[in-house]
This record gives C-alpha cells, sequence and structure tokens, in this order.
C-alpha cells in the first residue's frame, strides 16, 4: 500500500495545520478569548473544514483606509467637532433643551469616539409599521428633486421592491441622481442586472464587499447591515425596516412585522448623507465627491438633538455598544429594551444585572418567532438569566418583533439597526440614531408599552421549568455565540 493512501500519514499533517492554524487565531488575529477558544474547538474538530469555515467567517478585517471621503473636510465636520468636544469640556456647549445636559458625557464619548457631530434642530417621524412607513418614504421618492440615496442590508425585488424600483425609476426619467447600495450577503440572489432600467437611465447601483469568485467571499463575515435613505439632503430614513414583503406583514412564516424605523428632517440628515458617501465610496469606482447640493442649508425643523453614530470592524471602539452601555449606567428609573436577538457580551449583560438589582425597572422584549434558531435559544439563555437578577421579560407573540430600541426614563433613546448580539457589537457595519429628547423617547415608551399587550411575560417560574430538552439547546447554542 502506497504511504500516500495511508490515512495515517496525513493524520500528524492536520495536526500540524491545525496547530498553526490554532496559533493564528490566538497570536495573529488578536481575538478575544471566548471568540479565540471557539475557533480552537471548531478547528480540531473539524481539521480542515474548520479551517475553510474560518478563512470564510473567522479573518478580522483588515482597517486602514477602509472608508475614505475627502468632502469631509468641506463641510467643515472636524472645526465642528473639535469646537463641541472642547465646549462640553468647558461646559461652553449651548443646549437647546435642558434635559439634554444630564448626557454630555454621552454626547462627549460620542463626538471623540465617533466623531459623531450633536444636531439639535431636528424632526424625527416614528414609524412602527411596515405599510406606513413604505408608503411615506414612496411619497417622499415621488418628491425628490436632485438626488435619492437608497442603502438596506436586505433588498428584495418581490412585490415591495419593484414598487420601490418603479418609483426610482420614474424619478430617473426626471434626472434625478439614484443610488442604491446593498450588501451581498443580505440580499444574496439580488444581481445588479434586475436594475438594467434604472442604470440605462443613469442610476447607479454598487454591491458592499461582493464576492471574489463564485461561492467564496472571504469577507462573508463582515456585513453592512446599515439601512440608510436620504432624498435631497433634506429628508434622512434610518432604522430597522429592510426591504421586502415580509416587512409589511405578508409572510406567513413571521406574520405580522414590527419595527421601529425615524424619517428625520433638520441637520442630522448631513451625518447621514456623510455616512452613506463613505460606505459608497468604499464599494463603487464611481466615487462622490463633494457638492453642496448633497449638504444644502436646513432651516431649523424642530428641536430634537440627536447624533448618528456608525459602529464596525473598521473601527477603534465599539461605538454603538459603548453608546448603549452608557445609556444603561445612565438610567435612573427604567430601561426598555426591544431587540430579535439577545445575545450581549460580558460588560452588557453585566451593566443590565446592577441596573435590575439597583432597582430599576428593566424590561426587555424578544420574539417568539424565531429566524435563527441558534441565536433563539441563546437569546432565551441569557434573559433567562436575566430573569434572576429581577428584569422582566416579554416574548411578542403577535408576529415577528424586529425592533432596535432601547429608552431610558422618558428622556433619551436610540433606534437604529444595531441589534444587541455580539455580531452587531464586533462584526457588522451598523448606525443607530442616539436621541435626546424627552417628547420622542416618551412616544417610544408608549410604543414598547403598547407592545406588551402582544406580549405574554416569561417568568421565573416558567423558566426554571422548562425541558431538559430546552436547557440542552440553550447550552449548545450559548457556547457557539462567540462565532455565530
Amino acid at each position: 500500500m502506497s504511504i500516500l493512501l495511508n490515512p495515517y500519514f496525513f493524520l500528524p499533517i492536520l495536526f500540524v495545520l491545525n496547530l498553526l492554524f490554532a496559533i493564528t487565531v490566538i497570536f495573529l488575529e488578536r481575538k478575544d478569548a471566548s471568540s479565540a477558544w471557539a475557533w480552537i474547538l471548531v478547528l480540531f474538530f473539524l481539521p480542515f473544514l474548520g479551517f475553510v469555515l474560518y478563512l470564510l467567517l473567522g479573518r478580522q478585517l483588515r482597517k486602514k483606509h477602509l472608508f475614505r471621503w475627502d468632502g469631509q473636510k468641506d463641510i467643515g465636520i472636524d472645526q465642528l467637532i473639535g469646537y463641541q468636544i472642547k465646549a462640553i469640556e468647558e461646559d461652553t456647549l449651548e443646549l437647546r433643551d435642558q434635559y439634554v445636559e444630564d448626557y454630555k458625557n454621552l454626547i462627549h464619548m460620542n463626538l471623540k469616539t465617533n466623531n459623531s457631530v450633536l444636531t439639535q434642530d431636528n424632526r424625527i417621524q416614528i414609524f412602527s409599521d411596515g405599510t406606513e412607513k413604505f408608503e411615506t418614504l414612496i411619497d417622499d421618492i415621488s418628491l425628490a428633486k436632485d438626488h435619492i440615496h437608497i442603502q438596506y442590508y436586505i433588498f428584495k425585488l418581490d412585490q415591495l421592491g419593484q414598487r420601490i424600483l418603479s418609483a426610482l425609476i420614474k424619478k430617473a426619467r426626471q434626472g434625478v441622481k439614484v443610488r442604491i447600495l446593498y450588501d451581498e450577503m443580505g440580499s444574496r440572489g439580488l444581481k445588479k442586472g434586475r436594475f438594467k432600467e434604472l442604470m440605462e437611465l443613469g442610476g447607479e447601483v454598487e454591491v458592499f464587499f461582493p464576492s471574489i469568485l463564485p461561492l467564496f467571499n472571504p469577507r462573508l463575515n463582515f456585513r453592512n447591515h446599515r439601512k440608510i435613505v436620504i432624498i435631497d439632503g433634506r429628508i434622512g430614513y434610518i432604522g430597522g425596516f429592510n426591504v421586502g414583503d415580509e416587512y409589511l406583514g405578508l409572510n406567513k412564516k413571521f406574520g405580522y412585522w414590527r419595527d421601529t424605523h425615524l424619517k428625520m428632517e433638520g441637520s442630522s440628515v448631513h451625518p447621514l448623507q456623510t455616512r452613506f458617501l463613505l460606505d459608497w465610496n468604499q464599494a463603487s469606482n464611481n466615487n462622490i465627491n463633494y457638492s453642496e447640493k448633497y449638504f444644502p442649508a436646513i432651516p431649523k425643523k424642530g428641536d430634537v438633538a440627536t447624533q448618528i453614530v456608525s459602529s464596525g470592524p473598521d473601527a477603534e471602539w465599539p461605538a454603538i455598544k459603548n453608546g448603549y452601555l452608557k445609556l444603561l449606567m445612565s438610567a435612573k428609573r427604567y430601561i426598555y429594551i426591544q431587540t430579535p436577538y439577545f445575545i450581549p457580551d460580558s460588560s452588557f449583560l453585566n451593566a443590565i444585572e446592577v441596573a435590575t438589582l439597583s432597582g430599576i425597572d428593566v424590561r426587555i422584549m424578544i420574539p417568539n418567532k424565531p429566524d435563527h434558531m441558534f441565536v433563539y435559544w441563546a437569546t432565551y439563555s441569557y434573559v433567562g438569566e436575566l430573569l434572576k437578577a429581577g428584569a422582566k421579560v416579554y416574548i411578542y407573540e403577535k408576529g415577528f418583533i424586529h425592533a432596535k430600541m432601547i429608552v431610558i426614563d422618558d428622556e433619551a433613546s436610540t433606534v437604529g439597526t444595531a441589534n444587541i448580539d455580539v455580531r452587531s457589537f464586533s462584526l457588522n457595519f451598523e448606525v443607530n440614531a442616539f436621541i435626546y429628547n424627552r417628547e420622542i423617547s416618551h412616544e417610544l415608551a408608549e410604543i414598547f408599552e403598547r407592545d406588551i399587550f402582544d406580549c405574554t411575560e416569561l417568568t421565573i417560574e416558567q423558566y426554571n421549568n422548562r425541558s431538559n430538552i430546552i436547557k440542552f439547546k440553550e447550552s449548545v447554542s450559548r457556547l457557539l455565540t462567540p462565532i455565530l
């Protein structure tokens, strides 16, 4: 028998290769301990296949020069950020709402670690229903005069997607510049050729992190999860809804889709525009340069103070997660959380536990209809742990709740794309609006309280009496959380 046909010949080689791969994970990629251990287990239990999975899902992203846009100098962002940081530190920043004063430390952190300009002249409309959100969006598209910038993680050309595309084609015929950016993983199966008519009219379509070869994408694990629309530099949308019929509640598996989205008018549209341009220029060879039409002078629309905060594996600091933590630490009376996935890291879990044990009313709402089974059982495991500390957990029964929202004390809140999980904190490119306003925060809290009527409360007694099968599912899923 030839030595090359002897399976025992390859075992030492596989062992050495796996050892080298494990060393790479530990010492070169510099992952956190839990993630490193999870991948080491995968490498040793799935020789060779584990390394292929690691290449696709486990590698860290090179951060250097991922997002660049020279126009930031033209609109004076650096100077404004420097001014606001100095004014907060010297206690001279003019705050138009007295309640914003209590969140100056959070504002300062977002400025310093994320270049998130504070704007105080905004009007915000909240959508908790997909039909209302998309009808308003299509109406706003119909009124566009210069440009429409659309970015979604998932863009399906089903009934809803075709309606939006038809509205965009109509505007392109009128001379409005239309740009669409979608994520390849989120919109898998969607080809740029489906937008042929729009592109023939001058529209542009780009894909974030496209595959190098069919079925192979070494950046597969890094998803652009952002959902942003900017119209004429004057109207912005941000939140949890993607484009697809299921977001209108037309998918029988999920039923009614409960999400939260914001329409923003005021100076906050400028940082949303900046975020889109940065993402667009990363994905496209047709870079967008600075033009006043993208950043028009906007008259005061309201008095809502907000910051647009981005995060991703390219960033030095996990800005949205840190913002979440600072909100939790600022709460004095209550914390309301809505999230489809609750797989926190230890820092977030400890912050929630400390808040609950301190007597703060902590309420968490999660779905009862899982779209990812391992994620669902891991979520169940973590909320069960918080029940022991005294938190209240609500299971949404009407359909699927996809909202990403935190509200504290009727004073501050955040809505956006970031879930409370390791993926959103470390791997996905996300964007959230942090809002410092009593009226908007109170409205979001009222939406949460109305949703409770469509929930069942998970009690500590119910959780403790769960079956051994559920306990096993939780244990396996929680073990996998670092790489989910």
